[in-house]
């Protein structure tokens, strides 16, 4: 799974339409192979985006969970110790080459 697009079901305080659309935006990007369309793509690709983030967002409106939200905060304290945890694994194997 791409890096960039993180989980957005069951947060509290509840996903934003703004962290909606990031994630299609980054789904789009690493779909299309471009982080910026040409001109003749533009449409296409705001169109995508557009299509994916109300997938998105009627998907995680629709979902049940009886788990409790959970904490931003804590999840994104998590990440940066799985990045940490990745980095320094990385660099094991890049000085044992």
């Amino acid at each position: 799974m791409c890096r960039n697009i993180r989980v957005l079901h069951n947060f509290e305080p509840p996903t934003t339409d703004d962290e909606v659309r990031e994630a299609a935006l980054q789904f789009v990007r690493k779909v299309s192979g471009s982080t910026h369309p040409s001109r003749a793509n533009t449409e296409p690709f705001d169109r995508a985006i557009d299509e994916i983030a109300a997938a998105t967002r009627r998907l995680l409106d629709d979902l049940v969970t009886n788990a409790p939200p959970k904490n931003r905060e804590l999840e994104a304290v998590k990440g940066r110790a799985r990045h940490e945890k990745r980095m320094e694994r990385e660099v094991r194997i890049r000085t044992a080459s």
